[in-house]
C-alpha cells in the first residue's frame, strides 16, 4: 500500500512538473500600454466595397440593434498621449497620432473581433505598423479646444489625416460635453486584413459618451460636424453614400496589448 501511494506522489509530482512547464496554450507576450484620447465614428460604407478587405474565414459582424446597428466600419481617430514598455519605458517618440479603419467581424472560430483595414499615421517607424497596412501619414493634426460658459462645457475636435498616396481621413465636429459613462475593463482581438493569421489582444478601458445616436437617441450634442474620406486604396469605402450612425467621444482610455 505504501509502495502504490509512492509511485502515485511521484506520478503526481512528475506531472505538476510537466504542466508548470509547459507554455500555455492561451499565453500572451506583453508588448506596450499605452493612455490615449479617442473619438470613435461608426459609420455604414458600401458592403461590397468592404468585401474586398475581407480575408476568407472572416464574416461581418453587424449589429442590427443597440448603439452599433448597421455599423460595418469605424473611423478610429486616436491621440496616442503616453505609449510604454512593459517595463514602463517609453517606446520610440513616446507618443503618436493615428486614424486607423476597423470593421466588426467573426473570425474563423466564430469569435466577436475587430479586423483592421487599413491606418494612417503620424510617426513614419509606425508605418507599415503591427498590422501592416498603416500609410505615413505627410499630414496629421488632432486639435482640441474647450470652452466653459454659464457652466456648459463647449469641445471642437479637428483631425486631419493625409498620405501621399492620396488616402484622407478627415473629421471636424464642436458638440457640448455632458456625462460619459466609466465602462468595465473589457478585451478585443484586433486582427490584420493583410496578414489574417496575426492578431493583438487588446485590454481597455474607457470613459465614453455616446454623442449623437438614430437608434438609441440619446441628447443630441452635436453642434457642428464634418467628415471626409477617401483617396487612392479607401476611394471605393467613401464614394458619397456612406452614413455615420454613431458619433462616439472617448475621454479617455488606458489599454494594454500582448500578442499571442
Amino acid at each position: 500500500m505504501r509502495a502504490h501511494l509512492t509511485i502515485a506522489c511521484r506520478t503526481l509530482i512528475a506531472a505538476s512538473a510537466i504542466a508548470i512547464a509547459a507554455p500555455s496554450a492561451h499565453a500572451q507576450t506583453p508588448v506596450e500600454n499605452s493612455a490615449e484620447v479617442r473619438f470613435q465614428l461608426d459609420l455604414a460604407v458600401p458592403q461590397s466595397a468592404l468585401n474586398a478587405f475581407l480575408p476568407a474565414g472572416f464574416t461581418m459582424n453587424v449589429a442590427t440593434q443597440g448603439p452599433a446597428k448597421d455599423c460595418n466600419l469605424r473611423a478610429i481617430f486616436i491621440d496616442r498621449l503616453s505609449i510604454s514598455a512593459p517595463d514602463g519605458k517609453p517606446i520610440g517618440r513616446g507618443s503618436n497620432r493615428l486614424v486607423y479603419l476597423a470593421a466588426p467581424v467573426k473570425d474563423a472560430s466564430g469569435a466577436n473581433a475587430q479586423l483592421i483595414i487599413g491606418g494612417l499615421t503620424a510617426d513614419p517607424t509606425d508605418a507599415p505598423g503591427p498590422f501592416g497596412n498603416y500609410i505615413q501619414a505627410t499630414t496629421a493634426t488632432a486639435t482640441r479646444t474647450s470652452k466653459s460658459e454659464a457652466g456648459t462645457v463647449t469641445e471642437t475636435q479637428d483631425w486631419v489625416f493625409k498620405a501621399a498616396s492620396g488616402e484622407q481621413l478627415e473629421m471636424h465636429i464642436t458638440f457640448e460635453r455632458g456625462v460619459a459613462n466609466r465602462g468595465n475593463a473589457s478585451e478585443t482581438r484586433f486582427y490584420s486584413a493583410k496578414t489574417p493569421t496575426f492578431y493583438q489582444l487588446s485590454k481597455q478601458e474607457q470613459v465614453l459618451e455616446i454623442l449623437r445616436n438614430p437608434t438609441t437617441n440619446p441628447p443630441d450634442k452635436v453642434k457642428a460636424f464634418s467628415f471626409k474620406g477617401g483617396g487612392g486604396s479607401y476611394a471605393r469605402l467613401f464614394d458619397g453614400t456612406e452614413k455615420p450612425v454613431s458619433w462616439d467621444n472617448i475621454m479617455w482610455m488606458m489599454r494594454s496589448v500582448s500578442i499571442p
